[in-house]
């Protein structure tokens, strides 16, 4: 069972993040102030659950909250501040997007940058220990998922619909064939120098 709050009267929105260690797409972030009661019998971590608890998931979380908000940075931005200030910055977004202000945040992982002077606390593996957490988890996984789904009609030649844009065999075959697309982080070691393909003319 996760928690509920990490203070005791303080109104908290948990964040997290999605698509760090992919080679293509945009970073996710959400950010989700729960009722201080809230509690749910599956809800963690976004990676421990399967595709069908997520959309479920996902859909209740919305209808629950006090409050969320979900939102993502460019691969071209990633290029230029890197993934862990791009990750930080897509954070500060979905809490910018909030239509509550928290008076504390959780934020999963070790790294975080001050926001709005909002108190906040770091936690390693902070979506399975609160319900924030991992609620802000399975907005920004189920979010950005649906996206890289939608992104791999428009360029097919990577298996996004299955691997979201991480690194599994079909994708580094995709790119080793074709090169590599607008949403590739071309920062990224093994994308670094490879020519640049626009897969929308292969198939015009």
């Amino acid at each position: 069972m996760l928690i509920s709050a990490h203070t005791k009267d303080k109104l908290e929105a948990g964040t997290d993040e999605a698509g760090r260690g992919c080679l293509a797409g945009p970073v996710f972030a959400a950010a989700v102030i729960l009722p201080r009661d809230f509690t749910h019998p599956f809800l963690r971590d976004s990676k421990l659950l399967n595709s069908v608890q997520k959309d479920e998931l996902y859909n209740f979380i919305k209808e629950t909250a006090i409050s969320y908000s979900i939102k993502k940075v460019s691969p071209t931005k990633i290029d230029q501040i890197n993934i862990l200030n791009a990750s930080i910055l897509a954070m500060h977004k979905s809490l910018a997007g909030l239509d509550v202000t928290p008076e504390y945040i959780l934020v999963d992982g070790n790294k975080f940058k001050p926001f709005r002077k909002i108190p906040f606390e770091c936690i390693i593996k902070g979506d399975n220990k609160y319900y924030s957490i991992a609620a802000a988890s399975v907005l920004a996984k189920v979010e950005r998922d649906r996206y890289m789904t939608k992104m791999a009609k428009k360029y097919p030649l990577y298996s996004w619909e299955t691997n979201m844009g991480y690194p599994t065999k079909a994708h580094r075959s995709g790119i080793e064939m074709h090169g590599v697309t607008p949403l590739h982080r071309k920062s990224f070691k093994m994308l670094s120098g490879l020519d640049h393909v626009d897969q929308l003319d292969l198939f015009e």
